[in-house]
């Protein structure tokens, strides 16, 4: 999912709005998203310092991104070879254009549906992911929810990594006890964090 900053604005050609990929096999490689509200792709510049952070991690992977949005993360992790990714979103608009670009991309190892984050974590069954990126609509208090979901229900790897954007603080956000906060930056109201999962009786 994306929503306002005060970020830079997002790229826009005759009403459509663009992303790039920045690294790896579709190193800049240009997609087009829909002009939906608050659909905003988390910024360039945040998402490259991300996976600076996350460089040794992310080859071999399992991707979970429950509130996909533009899916500029979800494409980011497959393009630095993720092993496979499984993206979630509530909009069909939003999916539809995911699911367009793995096929323009020629991607077979990248899943996407329609979904409520909160239901499906809680009534599906769990596989064990290396990696989840968290963005989910802000003000409405999901991060909490989320995150206990994806550790109540197993969804997480013994040692996961977690990425969150929120609009408050890391360390207001009541995230599992035995997740320890990595690294953390702001950009203009925006939190981004990288969490790492430890084994319960670490944390």
């Amino acid at each position: 999912m994306a929503r306002p900053s005060n970020s830079s604005k997002k790229p826009v050609h005759n009403g459509v709005n663009q992303l790039r990929i920045i690294g790896g096999e579709w190193r800049s490689r240009r997609l087009s998203f829909p002009d939906a509200p608050g659909l905003r792709p988390t910024p360039d510049r945040v998402r490259e310092t991300l996976f600076n952070w996350l460089a040794p991690y992310v080859a071999g992977a399992r991707v979970l991104d429950p509130f996909a949005g533009s899916g500029a993360l979800f494409l980011e992790a497959l393009s630095r070879g993720a092993a496979m990714g499984q993206a979630l979103d509530a909009s069909n608009l939003a999916v539809s254009s995911l699911k367009e670009h793995l096929g323009t991309l020629r991607c077979t190892v990248g899943q996407v549906q329609t979904a409520d984050a909160l239901r499906y974590l809680d009534s599906q069954p769990a596989t064990p992911f290396d990696l989840v990126f968290l963005d989910p609509p802000f003000n409405q208090n999901l991060l909490p929810t989320v995150c206990a979901l994806l550790e109540e229900h197993q969804w997480l790897a013994e040692d996961a990594w977690v990425y969150t954007e929120s609009e408050t603080a890391p360390s207001t956000l009541g995230l599992p006890g035995n997740w320890r906060l990595h690294r953390e930056q702001k950009s203009g109201r925006v939190y981004y964090a990288l969490w790492q999962r430890l084994p319960k009786d670490m944390g």
